[in-house]
């Protein structure tokens, strides 16, 4: 039995950032931020283009050039807000969609393959999150420190300006306590995830069509003695579906993963399973891409669902 499956992601890469790079990362300092924002204008220029690709093999075999561009803007330019949340974002998006992916389509087949991709989608996922604590570190001073002792306090001062990193962040550390629900120092972070998406909730509800709220729905559907609530994840399952209009299939699918399938109610896990699979792609065209994934993953715990379910 497998209770393994992330929250959404909406996937954002660059096609030309390698044109991009060769103008000029090796010169001084002007030429290097002019290149890098050059670089970034790009990435993000291109965003909603990736996002509506209907190829995620295309888009994965992409990925690793983008993200390792990200990683080099950032060693010239450590304190650029911009290229951190650029990192968190693409490093969250490419472990789900590529590589934690990845280990569910191969559970079947090819177990120890597939638990090697899941440990390491953990890693990607932790990488991200550091990407994303590190930007909001540049902008509140120890606030990483105080996310461990006081998190409601640390979060209090961040601004609507800071949704987006506190997403990221919050995103990434959350698929990685899921993944990692055997490891005592992810779950102890358990409080600052939560703190970070309540704040989210307060300064801009409606960030990513509701994201948030599938977050909400895989951290409440972790165990009771976790701090889980399957009651309070199907409030939230209900605001992603007002907030998102029900175009996007991650809202079914990880109603059906982190609650029905904790809970061995298989016959509503098949029925949102197959709510997440009605979705058309195209009637949603900037999460195309996450739709198709999403439903490649969904097919494929349909197809298996005896591995899924004890009689």
């Amino acid at each position: 039995m497998s209770d393994r499956y992330g929250c959404r992601f909406a996937l954002a890469v660059p096609r030309l950032v390698g044109i991009v790079l060769s103008l000029g990362l090796s010169g001084c300092g002007l030429v290097n931020k002019m290149a890098g924002n050059s670089i970034a204008g790009v990435m993000e220029a291109t965003s909603d283009v990736w996002a509506s690709d209907e190829d995620p093999e295309l888009v994965c075999e992409s990925l690793p050039f983008a993200l390792s561009t990200v990683e080099g803007l950032i060693l010239r330019q450590p304190g650029s807000e911009r290229f951190l949340l650029t990192a968190a974002k693409a490093f969250t998006q490419y472990a789900y969609v590529c590589v934690e992916t990845d280990a569910i389509l191969l559970e079947a087949e090819e177990y120890e393959r597939s638990r090697q991709q899941e440990e390491r989608a953990l890693r990607l996922y932790l990488r991200a999150q550091r990407y994303g604590m590190r930007g909001l570190a540049k902008k509140y001073d120890g606030i990483a420190e105080q996310l461990s002792v006081d998190p409601d306090s640390a979060v209090a001062r961040t601004t609507v300006k800071d949704v987006p990193l506190l997403y990221w962040a919050a995103a990434s550390w959350g698929a990685a306590i899921s993944l990692g629900k055997d490891r005592p120092d992810l779950i102890a972070d358990l409080p600052a995830v939560i703190a970070m998406m309540r704040r989210i909730l307060e300064l801009d509800e409606a960030f990513g069509d509701g994201a948030v709220h599938d977050l909400f729905i895989m951290i409440e559907g972790l165990p009771a003695n976790m701090g889980g609530s399957p009651e309070k994840a199907r409030e939230h399952f209900e605001r992603a579906l007002v907030l998102n209009g029900g175009r996007l299939a991650s809202t079914y699918a990880t109603y059906a993963t982190s609650v029905m399938l904790p809970e061995q109610n298989r016959e509503r896990f098949e029925r949102l399973m197959l709510e997440a699979l009605a979705v058309d792609p195209d009637d949603f065209p900037s999460y195309r891409l996450q739709n198709l994934i999403v439903q490649r993953r969904a097919r494929y715990m349909l197809d298996h669902v005896d591995d899924y379910f004890v009689e």
